[in-house]
């Protein structure tokens, strides 16, 4: 099981074309997943050889969709036409969308946030590393060789601390590992992805990772003590990061005691969640959770 995205999920890849479209197209390929073609309005009719495959390029996701069955579309176009392509899955409606772009102009994020009120499709990013499903499919750039499978389900606001929780993991495995993107405004939760990681059968735990600024992992917090019955452990990044400084990622902002990794640490404790000082302490504290498990 996971979530998300599994075997069957068959996807496209708009910007397939471009530098580094080309280049994650064949690495997905590599990773085993059913990449089905691109979209590229200018080069529509036109194929690409990537990873061994020869992959049509279509007009529009909604051709793409009708043609190839494809449900999951994964975005690298630059950040100005961003919204549009986003918009113009939305539309055609495409179960899973994953932006990877970074950069992307907040105010453009709001408007496809409020876009996907009451639509099907399940955003994750913009500004993430995408989803992965060990084994059986990767929608985004995450190094498919880190880890395999096993029982953890893995939710994270940063890129390389999804890379490094699952190579200090790899020992046991991922049901699913999702970086939901650092951005003030993202499409896919925290909370979402607990939701899902509770329901999946084959998640026997959780890791969340989380970073300062902004109120989510407090929100989370409160889920959790009402909602999650599976162990969760915990990282915050940013716990040596200044006041009132923007740090790395555009959401990553403290102001006054709101947002610090003090009290996000504090309030993921407060419902039982485990958190570690560094990484490789929240890892160790996985390891023993699912030790004792036998």
């Amino acid at each position: 099981m996971s979530i998300y995205l599994d075997k069957n999920s068959k996807i496209i890849v708009q910007g397939m074309t471009g530098g580094m479209g080309s280049k994650h197209t064949t690495l997905m390929v590599e990773a085993g997943s059913d990449i089905v073609g691109g979209v590229n309005a200018r080069k529509a009719g036109t194929e690409v050889e990537l990873g061994g495959k020869t992959l049509p390029v279509f007009g529009s996701v909604k051709e793409a969709m009708a043609e190839t069955g494809a449900n999951v579309s994964v975005v690298f176009v630059p950040p100005a036409f961003t919204k549009d392509a986003c918009v113009e899955a939305i539309d055609a409606g495409i179960d899973l969308l994953v932006v990877i772009t970074e950069g992307v102009p907040v105010q453009d994020s709001a408007e496809v946030w409020a876009y996907l009120e009451g639509k099907s499709t399940r955003m994750i990013g913009p500004n993430c590393p995408g989803i992965i499903t060990p084994g059986e499919s990767l929608a985004g750039i995450t190094p498919h060789t880190i880890a395999g499978t096993g029982p953890i389900g893995l939710v994270s606001k940063s890129g390389t601390l999804t890379y490094q929780m699952m190579y200090e993991l790899k020992d046991f495995g991922f049901s699913t590992a999702i970086g939901i993107g650092g951005d003030p405004i993202v499409g896919t939760s925290h909370i979402d992805a607990l939701e899902a990681f509770e329901n999946d059968p084959e998640t026997e735990a959780i890791v969340m990772i989380g970073e300062i600024g902004g109120d989510a992992e407090e929100r989370a917090a409160a889920y959790i003590k009402d909602h999650v019955t599976k162990p969760v452990v915990g990282y915050v990044a940013g716990f040596t990061a200044p006041e009132g400084k923007t740090m790395g990622h555009a959401g990553a902002i403290v102001s006054g005691s709101s947002g610090t990794a003090q009290a996000k640490k504090e309030a993921l404790e407060a419902v039982g969640v485990k958190v570690g000082k560094t990484p490789s302490e929240t890892a160790q504290l996985m390891r023993e959770i699912l030790s004792a498990r036998g």
